[in-house]
């Protein structure tokens, strides 16, 4: 594409409420180095314009790998017998929150695998417990639940949720999700914004038969409704899951449909995701946060559990200590010519 083209086309896409799915494909299609440098610039900018040159520490503590259901892509799937289960007890996350608190970061992000084993009710009292010890915001990405249990864990002191649904074009979904339902996973995400919940969700690039267009609905997906915050995963495959064979997501079309979606959401808080880091180290983080990302999670689950946290083969951040981490985030974050934030970085939504 012609330079003088691919300007109009990335204005055109930045100025409108809701872009053509036409355009966005056009820029997912990018391929020369020259033609994602400018793609890249431009999402920068946004990104500098509508979040600010700050980087956002969301505090990781990955407190249970059990789960009920079946996605294909993902080794805590249920059907994976070869996995230690596990479930930290209420102490062991107070003790994690309290390193992060130490830290001088303002969020912690409690992520589970969807089968509740901890407990609704008990997960409701540890986050009143932290939220009576500590002055930091709570995230929670424990997966589908009834809408009162949502309003329970709410009332409780969680400000945000992050629910991803990989993928917005309901067969695609079902494609890779047997025994869930689309319907209520967006019913779900429903509750959570009526409940008040600062929303997450996100999606993941390169899954077999996924299509530029499919990518560009997705993205379309978040601007209508409008996310506090998106998370742009990369499939890696697990050998104790369907897609072990398949191969693994592109690096450059998640950095793609990173900036595209900071282009067209400009104020939703973006990740440079753990999965683009194992992908390419940290210069894939740093691509991303100069690519529009504004968020880095450092991983602060205990060594002995984090292993077994394994969505996904190789995640970076498993022989890394909660220290060497935060001291990595540091370093991308200079690279990128950025800073840290050191606030609670709640949403940039009006």
């Amino acid at each position: 594409m012609k330079l003088d083209k691919l300007n109009a086309v990335l204005t055109r896409v930045y100025e409108s409420d809701m872009p053509d799915v036409n355009d966005l494909e056009a820029l997912l299609e990018l391929k020369n180095s020259e033609e994602l440098a400018v793609l890249f610039d431009f999402a920068d900018n946004v990104r500098q314009k509508f979040a600010g040159a700050g980087v956002f520490l969301r505090g990781l503590v990955e407190f249970s790998n059990f789960c009920r259901n079946s996605c294909l892509y993902c080794g805590l799937n249920k059907y994976n017998k070869g996995l230690e289960r596990y479930c930290m007890s209420h102490s062991e996350i107070l003790s994690c929150v309290g390193n992060i608190a130490d830290c001088g970061i303002k969020t912690v992000v409690l992520q589970s695998g969807e089968d509740n084993r901890f407990g609704i009710e008990a997960l409701a009292s540890l986050v009143k417990d932290i939220k009576c010890r500590y002055d930091i915001a709570i995230t929670l990405s424990v997966g589908e639940a009834d809408r009162k249990d949502y309003q329970l864990l709410k009332e409780a002191g969680a400000d945000r949720f992050l629910l991803k649904i990989e993928t917005s074009q309901e067969q695609f979904y079902d494609r890779f999700h047997p025994e869930m339902s689309f319907e209520n996973r967006i019913r779900c995400l429903s509750d959570l914004k009526k409940l008040g919940y600062q929303t997450g969700c996100g999606n993941l690039v390169g899954l077999k038969g996924q299509t530029t267009k499919i990518l560009a609905e997705d993205i379309l997906f978040f601007k209508r409704e409008n996310f506090d915050m998106i998370g742009i995963g990369l499939f890696i495959p697990h050998k104790q899951t369907k897609l072990g064979s398949d191969l693994a997501g592109d690096l450059e079309m998640a950095l793609k449909v990173l900036a595209v979606t900071r282009i067209v959401t400009k104020t939703s808080h973006l990740p440079a995701s753990t999965a683009i880091g194992t992908k390419g180290g940290e210069d894939a983080v740093v691509r991303a946060l100069k690519a529009g990302a504004n968020v880095i999670m450092p991983n602060f689950t205990p060594a002995k559990y984090k292993e077994l946290y394994e969505i996904y083969p190789g995640k970076k951040c498993i022989k890394e200590s909660w220290q060497k981490s935060l001291e990595l985030a540091q370093e991308c974050v200079n690279s990128a010519g950025r800073y840290i934030d050191y606030s609670r970085g709640d949403s940039l939504k009006k």
